[in-house]
């Protein structure tokens, strides 16, 4: 039921963080604001394809 996901900053694009979401439940897109080890900030980071 639940789906592995990865977080990619949306300003450098890249991937930092992996997370798992019920599909089933939320069909939107998950987007959570995390620090970004590459911009040295907190960003939005939103779900990206595998």
């Amino acid at each position: 039921m639940r789906e592995a996901v990865h977080l990619g900053c949306e300003k450098c694009t890249r991937r930092n963080y992996h997370t798992t979401k019920n599909k089933k439940t939320h069909t939107e897109k998950f987007s959570v604001r995390k620090y970004c080890k590459f911009c040295r900030e907190h960003t939005m980071h939103k779900e990206m394809k595998l």
